[in-house]
Parts: structure tokens; C-alpha cells; sequence
């Protein structure tokens, strides 16, 4: 296999990845933000939603669920997963949708694939467009200032007769609009040990950055980035939940 032979297609690869990750927190938290702020309505669009586990939750908790990402082999699981969610290949820095919406979300920092400020400003201004009056726009990020270039998340999972290692982490270099996710992907099985290396462009900027560009379009509130707990973001953590309210 070739050295980028693994991120042709990351669908075979990408539950693996996020096995660690509680969906189920994660869309009952949201869910709740919308109870909290939102306009009571039960249509949702997942961002970015690769094969589809927060759409999964969502459709469990009553929604009109949805998703759109720019892999279509990741929608095809995703369709698999979610048989009653309509999915589509779009990108989330210009997309549409044929209603407007109660409630889109964007999870596992992949606002941050928006890789400039001006896409991400796209971005911002296709979920306004989307959204009814009283949506709710819900995503986490990281603040370019507050990253730590020797922190790594590791996780390792069995798969069919291989152990697998993943790594993850931000790497910015401290100026400019743009930072680094970093990852690799180690397979070892009984016959032979294959390491891979990635590195993925995306969107850097600092919370007050962030909020300048959702503020004309949005009340904001800013929360700790904790899924058990709804707690206002103490100015100080690098990571934060933003509930963004459509004007």
C-alpha cells in the first residue's frame, strides 16, 4: 500500500478512527442546546456528517435528520446507517437545502475544515441562509492561540485480526490563518506493520476572531466544551461549544 494509498478513501477507516467518541453525549448535548434556545422545531442538517453516527442520534431523538459532506463514500455508509436521512455531496462553505432548517450542527472541530477565513465566512453564511428565523447553529472549535503542538489523542482498536493505533493533534505555527491537524494511523498484524502519515490544512483563528464573524449574523453563546454540562466558557479553555442563534 502506498504511503497515500489509506486517505484516498477514509470511509473504511473512519468509525475506527472516532470509536472513542460518544456520539451519544455529544447529540443529546446539542439536542438540549436546542431545547434551551432554539425555536422548537425538529428539522436538522449534520455538517461535514462523514458515515452518519450523529445523524443516527438524532433521527433516534425524534428529528428530521439529515447530512452533507464531500465524500460520497462516507455517505454511502452513512446511508446504510440512516436509511430514512437524506444525505448529499456538498461542501459545507457553500451548500443548500431545499427548506430552511431548525437546528444544523457541526461536529469534531470540522468547522475547521473550512481552510481560510474567507471560506469559513462562506460557511457562516450558508448555515444563516439555511436556517429559520430562532435556528440554532451548534459546532466546536479551537483556538488557534490556545493549542499545544506537543499534545497528541491516542486511541487503539481491534479490527479483524489487526491492531490499529490512531493519533491526532493541532499543530499551528503561530501566525497566520492556518493550522495543521496532524495524523497517523499505525496496523499491525501477525505478518506485517504499516504506518501512515497525514496532514490536513484547515482553518485557524482565535475565538474573537470567530465571534466577529458570527455576530452579525447570530446571538452567540459560548460554553465550555463539556457535553455533560451546560456551562458558560470561562475566557480562558482553548476549546469551546458555540450556540449560535439566527437572528
Amino acid at each position: 500500500m502506498s504511503a497515500n494509498a489509506l486517505y484516498t478513501d477514509l470511509s473504511g477507516y473512519y468509525d475506527l478512527m472516532c470509536a472513542d467518541i460518544d456520539y451519544h453525549a455529544q447529540s443529546q448535548a446539542i439536542h438540549r442546546l436546542q431545547q434551551l434556545f432554539g425555536n422548537g422545531g425538529m428539522t436538522h442538517l449534520d455538517l461535514a456528517c462523514g458515515t452518519g453516527p450523529h445523524v443516527r442520534h438524532f433521527i433516534d431523538l425524534g428529528y428530521q435528520s439529515s447530512g452533507l459532506d464531500i465524500n460520497q463514500p462516507m455517505l454511502d455508509i452513512a446511508a446504510l446507517r440512516c436509511p430514512e436521512a437524506l444525505f448529499s455531496v456538498q461542501d459545507m462553505n457553500n451548500f443548500s437545502t431545499a427548506e430552511p432548517l431548525d437546528l444544523i450542527t457541526c461536529f469534531l472541530y470540522s468547522i475547521h475544515y473550512n481552510n481560510s477565513i474567507e471560506t469559513l465566512k462562506a460557511c457562516i453564511a450558508s448555515v444563516h441562509s439555511a436556517l429559520k428565523t430562532g435556528g440554532v447553529f451548534c459546532f466546536n472549535s479551537v483556538d488557534k492561540y490556545k493549542i499545544d503542538n506537543a499534545l497528541f489523542a491516542k486511541h487503539s482498536v481491534e479490527h479483524q485480526g489487526a491492531a490499529f493505533t490512531f493519533n491526532s493533534g493541532w499543530h499551528y505555527c503561530g501566525q497566520g490563518d492556518q493550522q495543521m491537524l496532524k495524523v497517523s494511523i499505525e496496523k499491525v498484524n501477525a505478518h506485517s506493520s504499516h504506518t501512515w502519515n497525514d496532514e490536513h490544512p484547515m482553518v485557524a483563528c482565535s475565538f474573537t476572531q470567530l465571534l466577529e464573524l458570527l455576530l452579525p449574523y447570530f446571538d452567540v453563546h459560548v460554553l465550555e466544551h463539556d457535553y455533560k454540562k451546560i456551562i458558560p466558557w470561562d475566557n480562558n479553555s482553548g476549546n469551546a461549544i458555540f450556540a449560535c442563534i439566527k437572528l
